[in-house]
């Protein structure tokens, strides 16, 4: 869904990456490409807040938390949010685990609903989830979530009318890398999405052509430049990281307002972009 953004949570480099040592001790487990500068990082994502909040949404920070690492930056995989209140995942990688339950004492002292949580031998990530509409969520079956947290999930949801349709990720760069099904699709309309065709399943393509969604198709160059990872905090409104040129004449041909931050600390090392570093709580 992609109405207007009104509330938004996100994590600063300052609480999730903690310091220099820090950083050091933890990059290269975690599959970063380098290990981030903190003050840099902190000064891009100044930069990304200062787009939302002029966007018109409220900010909420998740605070410092010993259960959670450096990729507690990425608010968005931890919880999925329904109308009835949040879903608390687990996450695929191990590493993370700590993200769910430190995202839930959050929503409490916010005074938010949880609606189930995701636990056992289930895992998902919300970077696999997309919703077409309030009634459709796609979902990503590949190695962050798998059938039983999809499933699980199903279960969650089916109370609110709300039909889950599995989408098989394929196997890409294998378990050591990330790929989530917003790794190469973003919805920012109803009947618009930037995609990299290459990594889509035949089952997607066919569903976003029944239903009459235009694509917007990244350019091979672009992909790892996170091209493909689009926020709409509004219909035809987007933030973007910049340096995909290409991609953002497509969306602006398509009609799009694009903003644009620099994300070579908060995002190119961790491969998480502007839908990742955010966890949106509310849209109109």
């Amino acid at each position: 869904m992609v109405g207007s953004l009104t509330r938004v949570v996100v994590k600063r480099p300052e609480e999730a990456f903690r310091s220099a040592s820090a950083i050091d001790q933890q990059w290269r487990d975690l599959a970063y490409t380098r290990p981030p500068d903190l003050e840099l990082a902190a000064r891009e994502h100044q930069h990304l807040v200062s787009l939302l909040s002029a966007a018109g949404a409220e900010i909420l920070y998740l605070p410092e938390d010993s259960r959670t690492g450096m990729d507690s930056l990425y608010a968005h995989d931890a919880v999925l949010m329904t109308n009835e209140g949040a879903i608390i995942l687990q996450t695929g990688k191990p590493d993370r685990r700590g993200e769910g339950p430190a995202f839930a004492d959050a929503l409490a002292a916010w005074g938010i609903p949880v609606l189930g949580v995701i636990d056992g031998p289930s895992t998902a990530e919300a970077g696999d989830m997309v919703w077409l509409d309030e009634h459709t969520l796609l979902v990503g079956r590949g190695f962050r979530t798998n059938a039983e947290g999809i499933e699980r999930l199903s279960d969650l949801l089916r109370p609110l009318a709300v039909c889950v349709i599995p989408v098989e990720l394929p196997y890409w760069k294998g378990p050591g890398d990330v790929l989530h099904l917003m790794s190469f699709i973003s919805l920012v309309d109803n009947d618009l999405a930037v995609v990299y065709r290459k990594l889509m399943p035949v089952s997607l393509f066919e569903i976003l052509h029944q239903r009459g969604v235009q694509l917007v198709d990244v350019p091979d160059e672009e992909y790892e430049s996170l091209g493909c990872n689009v926020l709409a905090v509004s219909p035809r409104n987007v933030i973007v990281v910049s340096g995909n040129p290409i991609t953002r004449s497509r969306l602006e041909a398509a009609g799009c307002r694009v903003s644009q931050f620099a994300g070579n600390e908060i995002c190119l090392p961790g491969a998480g972009g502007p839908t990742c570093l955010t966890r949106p709580l509310l849209r109109n």
